[in-house]
């Protein structure tokens, strides 16, 4: 008796575990759940395809930058040059020679109705 329950429960057993796979595949093989699954793989091969597009146009730009440096470089466009700033100006406010009176430029203006 003891054997013929064991083999009794294991065929159950073994009856609701093929039942469960069989629908769940079922469940899977539905129109929706294809539609569903499809566009989720498109939606993951879209952001694949943006993180690629956006790694190459980093890289372009990296190795752009490098060639640029090189050709500037090569063409000597890239040596520091400084240019020469004038010394600031003075104009003499009253002529007299014999004591003269400079007076500094500012780009400041004291004219209050100069910025209306």
């Amino acid at each position: 008796m003891f054997r013929r329950t064991f083999w009794f429960t294991t065929g159950v057993a073994a009856g609701v575990w093929a039942t469960t796979k069989v629908n769940r595949k079922l469940k899977q093989l539905t129109p929706e759940s294809l539609a569903a699954t499809a566009a989720n793989k498109a939606i993951e091969a879209g952001h694949r395809l943006k993180d690629r597009a956006v790694e190459f146009a980093l890289d372009v730009r990296d190795n752009m930058n490098r060639r640029e440096a090189e050709l500037g470089d090569a063409l000597g466009l890239n040596a520091p040059v400084e240019p020469e700033l004038p010394g600031p100006r003075r104009y003499a406010a009253i002529e007299n020679r014999n004591s003269p009176k400079y007076v500094e430029t500012t780009a400041y203006s004291y004219n209050r109705n100069e910025d209306h």
